[in-house]
């Protein structure tokens, strides 16, 4: 049986997100499983997998923004950034004030530059680099941009601090413990995460991996699955007859007279395309060049 849709899936310590997926897999018989965005296997929180044709919106919800709460340990430093890892220095974390912490914390918000942990799945000449630091050999990683839009300091009791983080693609949360520590003169690692939200993926809605189970095994599973279009619910959308559904199914490029309910046409912009009984169709891509809607994603209805 054919299993088209995404899991809200609340990821417990300890667990590879690989392992999640396999156990998706096992459950459900569908093949084609994919995770919306690793997370470490000592973090916790929201991991959206997807399912089925589901598995073909998973690049729209790894560029959806991320929310995390995060404990971080000054005065000691790991190879890891996080408290798996191996200690590589420590220092003295007594003279921070939470003035000191929150004046250094908006040193992080905005655009910021970011260089990825040596333990990470980011690639070096083809090969992850965590392979790489197992094997005892450091290289030179290019520091990246990312975004945090907010930052927020919720707990503060030394040591310890407890933030919560809203970012962008490609943040790295072990990172942003690691330099936060070195702009404070001690050190630090982090000591626990969490996913609070994955794109509208919200860890109140999540289900528990022990549910999960309990769900497959009393047949009410799919109560859990969500629709592939609701990823993409801020685009815009439209209903097509049945000649335009046979041209995007064929690929062919469309011209439409302009109509309010679509974006603007931009290099990136985007919607979302139904038949006339409901049936999301697919995704259509404006192409600036040739002003023309090009089918980019299209869905068999089931």
């Amino acid at each position: 049986m054919t299993v088209d849709g995404i899991l809200n899936i609340d990821k417990p310590w300890g667990k590879t997100s690989f392992s999640i997926v396999s156990l998706v897999k096992r459950l459900t018989g569908e093949r084609r499983v994919g995770h919306a965005g690793t997370l470490d296997p000592a973090a916790t929180g929201v991991l959206p997998v997807c399912l089925g044709q589901g598995t073909r919106i998973i690049q729209f919800l790894l560029d959806a923004t991320k929310a995390y709460r995060a404990q971080i340990e000054f005065g000691v430093t790991t190879d890891t950034y996080d408290a798996t890892g191996s200690i590589t220095s420590k220092g003295d974390p007594s003279g921070i004030s939470r003035e000191q912490l929150l004046s250094a914390l908006t040193s992080f918000c905005g655009l910021i530059q970011q260089t990825p942990p040596m333990y990470s799945a980011v690639k070096h000449h083809g090969k992850p680099l965590y392979e790489l630091a197992r094997s005892g050999i450091k290289v030179e990683r290019k520091s990246r941009l990312t975004r945090v839009y907010h930052l927020e300091l919720i707990d503060w009791q030394p040591p310890v601090t407890t933030i919560e983080v809203e970012c962008g693609k490609g943040t790295y949360i072990r990172s942003l413990a690691h330099d936060l520590g070195q702009l404070l003169g001690c050190g630090a690692n982090l000591k626990s995460l969490t996913r609070l939200r994955c794109g509208l993926f919200d860890i109140e809605d999540a289900v528990s991996v022990p549910q999960l189970e309990d769900a497959f095994r009393y047949g009410y599973w799919q109560h859990f699955i969500y629709p592939i279009d609701i990823v993409l619910l801020r685009w815009a959308a439209m209903v097509v007859g049945d000649a335009t559904e046979k041209d995007i199914r064929n690929g062919r490029p469309l011209v439409f007279e302009r109509d309010d309910s679509l974006p603007r046409p931009s290099y990136s912009a985007r919607c979302r395309v139904y038949t006339r009984d409901g049936c999301f169709l697919g995704v259509l891509c404006f192409n600036s060049e040739r002003g023309q809607w090009q089918p980019e994603k299209v869905f068999s209805c089931s």
